[in-house]
């Protein structure tokens, strides 16, 4: 069975930093792109960044592209998401997913939606105060 566990959410202030993990069981990474979403308060789920199931490129949407970066590590299992110059609006949920079919390009990343993706983690709060 394909589960992923989010960590390393936290409270942090504007300007600062935080790194998410994504540790996925059952699978490995080969094959799967992954992902993750973030949900703020009162406000629809929206995809942030994706890494290609098929080169393993990175691609983020243009709210986090030059804050945020994707690492993965397959002998670990964990993909991580380093959070930098965070935002009060970067507040949210942030969700880790898997899928063996969502195709991750520069285009896609910036539409993903809930159905593109079957495997979800628990979420991860991410605070960012003013």
């Amino acid at each position: 069975e394909v589960q992923l566990a989010e960590s390393g959410g936290g409270l942090v202030q504007a300007g600062g930093s935080l790194r998410l993990s994504c540790a996925a069981s059952g699978f490995t990474f080969d094959g799967y792109a992954i992902g993750w979403f973030r949900q703020a308060p009162g406000k629809e789920r929206e995809g942030v960044s994706c890494i290609s199931r098929t080169d393993g490129g990175l691609h983020y949407t243009d709210s986090v592209k030059g804050r945020f970066t994707l690492v993965s590590d397959n002998a670990r299992g964990t993909v991580y998401l380093q959070m930098n110059s965070l935002k009060p609006e970067d507040t949210a949920v942030y969700y880790c997913v898997a899928d063996r079919l969502f195709s991750c390009t520069d285009y896609t990343v910036q539409y993903m939606d809930d159905y593109d993706f079957v495997s979800w983690g628990q979420g991860t709060q991410v605070t960012v105060s003013s």
